[in-house]
């Protein structure tokens, strides 16, 4: 049997740029002093707990229904990346050959196969966040860290990256950080918001699970809720359809003023 280091530099390398820059990962393994394939990777008590959770949720011949979300806890585990030695223990619980956890591992851009910062900042970069300014927002966090995209300071806390869009256009320009979202940003929220990280304070999400860094909440806009302040109530019952003309369903396009002929003025012609 090839062991798991030869299997993964068997892995493709077909278009190693763009997969190195779509993901942040090398698409083949590389050996460190704290990646190797014989270093030592286990889930904690806890986490056994929460394995025997995620397997619950799928026949127990079909185990492998559950490499992502595994795949998810070893990663969060280990820091933020996911070592050779997780994804080895990931195939042994489900009972696959490792390669089918690799090719799970290598696609999904969510998983990290090196070490990333405290702070693993996604910035968008794709056109609703462009053209409000992410250009700037990159160019600040570059600046105001010394590192480049795809970099990591050398205290290990900040990990930037440019990623496709994350779903927060309304809220352009914005990051995901870790697992938070920080949104409407300027250059002078930014540098504010890395400041609040490096002292270990990084700022709470609002009350809909992100945080919009110019004091609005949600997406509701500068000048609050304007719209939608009641609860609506249903509609009531209909009961007046007897007053309704009724239309034979042969003619409905013409009833409905859509430009049609009327098909019994065509059969008298032919007549």
């Amino acid at each position: 049997m090839l062991s798991s280091s030869r299997i993964i530099s068997r892995l493709p390398r077909v278009a190693l740029h763009q997969t190195v820059r779509a993901s942040g990962s090398n698409p083949s393994h590389i050996n460190t002093p704290d990646n190797l394939p014989t270093t030592y990777f286990d889930f904690t008590e806890e986490n056994y707990l929460r394995v025997t959770r995620i397997l619950s949720k799928y026949p127990s011949n079909y185990k492998q229904s559950g490499i992502i979300p595994l795949l998810d806890l070893a990663q969060r585990q280990a820091g933020g990346w996911l070592p050779l030695a997780a994804m080895d223990k990931v195939a042994k619980i489900v009972n696959v050959a490792p390669m089918r956890v690799y090719e799970v591992a290598t696609f999904y851009t969510m998983f990290n196969r090196e070490k990333v910062g405290k702070y693993f900042m996604q910035l968008c970069g794709t056109t609703p966040c462009m053209i409000c300014g992410s250009e700037d927002i990159k160019q600040t966090i570059e600046k105001h860290l010394g590192i480049k995209d795809g970099e990591t300071t050398s205290d290990g806390l900040f990990t930037l990256r440019e990623v496709e869009c994350l779903g927060a256009c309304a809220n352009a320009p914005m990051i995901q950080m870790n697992d938070d979202y920080y949104e409407c940003l300027t250059p002078k929220t930014t540098i504010e918001l890395l400041e609040a990280c490096k002292n270990g304070q990084p700022p709470a999400m609002g009350k809909w699970g992100s945080l919009p860094m110019n004091g609005q909440v949600s997406c509701e806009g500068p000048k609050g809720k304007t719209s939608l302040i009641t609860v609506p109530g249903h509609p009531p019952l209909r009961t007046d359809w007897e007053k309704f003309e009724k239309v034979d369903p042969k003619s409905v396009k013409v009833h409905m003023g859509y430009g049609g002929y009327d098909e019994t003025e065509v059969v008298e012609e032919k007549s």
